[in-house]
């Protein structure tokens, strides 16, 4: 799980891009946290994988069907998990249509141990709904229900967007996730 994998997820992804979305205006830096469990029991039925969690307590996380190495995973493991998301913003110009298209990807590494990548991209066009510089948050609204706000770093950035632009968002988020075997 190193940047290049990462780093070809990302070249994976980025073909699937609508034409002009190259001419991007602002990534916005996403989250980026790590965590650490230890496999409590496996259900490879249900494809079902309890975790106790660093705090104590249990969660219950379905595994893709695209993870093929989970009769591999054993209680007493540690999981460790990594998420990333980044986001793109870019103006369109009013002639421009409306984009909604979502990509996903699942991918195993070939380790001694279970790991693998999930990933998703989507692209929609959304509208600038809010705006608080004193903040420096904005906040979006698209189809199908969807909205987001999220604090944006560069004040510089911020002044160019106003409420109501149409804007195109690129969000990629990806979970990078290994298995260490327990110390016997």
């Amino acid at each position: 799980m190193t940047r290049t994998m990462i780093a070809l997820l990302a070249a994976a992804l980025i073909p699937s891009l609508p034409a002009g979305m190259h001419a991007q205006i602002k990534t916005i830096p996403g989250e980026h946290r790590t965590v650490t469990a230890t496999v409590e029991s496996v259900d490879l039925a249900a494809r079902r994988v309890v975790l106790r969690m660093s705090s104590g307590d249990l969660r219950s996380v379905r595994v893709p069907n695209e993870a093929t190495r989970l009769s591999e995973v054993k209680p007493g493991e540690k999981v460790t998990a990594t998420y990333y998301d980044n986001i793109v913003v870019r103006t369109k110009a009013p002639e421009e249509p409306d984009v909604d298209t979502r990509t996903s990807a699942v991918t195993s590494a070939h380790r001694a141990h279970p790991a693998g990548t999930s990933a998703t991209q989507q692209t929609l066009t959304v509208l600038v709904d809010g705006i608080d510089r004193d903040t420096h948050s904005v906040s979006f609204t698209g189809p199908r229900g969807w909205s987001y706000q999220t604090k944006v770093q560069d004040a510089e950035t911020l002044e160019k967007l106003h409420v109501g632009d149409r804007v195109d968002i690129v969000w990629t988020e990806a979970t990078l996730v290994s298995v260490t075997p327990s110390a016997k």
